[in-house]
């Protein structure tokens, strides 16, 4: 054989190889637990949503991606048919709202709607709502 056909074959077959350990890397990479994780920004719900709501794309390079901590009262509780819990939490606007999504394990009898409390979890972004997914209760009020 060549050496360029060689060469070549080393070359992908190198490739090939890293991108499967790459891709067993980010399979097998665990989530952070939030209720240990220190938040990037401290907010309440009401001001989470007013400047997502003031400057959306300011807003969403400020927060996107980054662990933010956010007091409020709940609104509704919603659990869905593989088991991940929904809160929402209220804000000044009727329309829209902090929605926190946990992890499968969470237990919904734990939280009653019109509770106070502050949870912690990695914002997603903002379509009508404020999306934080991830979630864990920092404390209950």
């Amino acid at each position: 054989m060549k050496t360029y056909v060689k060469v070549i074959l080393f070359f992908v077959f190198f490739v090939a190889v890293s991108a499967i350990l790459a891709a067993l890397y980010l399979y097998n990479l665990k989530h952070t637990d939030m209720s240990k994780a220190r938040p990037d920004f401290v907010v309440t719900a009401t001001g989470l949503l007013k400047e997502f709501e003031d400057n959306e794309a300011l807003a969403s390079a400020k927060y996107i991606n980054r662990i933010v901590e956010v007091e409020g009262i709940i609104g509704s509780i919603n659990t869905s048919g593989d088991n991940i819990l929904t809160i929402s939490l209220k804000t000044e606007n009727d329309l829209s709202s902090v929605i926190c999504t946990f992890p499968a394990v969470a237990d919904p009898s734990t939280f009653r709607a019109g509770d106070r409390l502050t949870l912690r979890g990695e914002c997603s972004g903002f379509l009508m709502d404020v999306l934080l997914n991830n979630c864990a209760a920092v404390n209950a009020k």
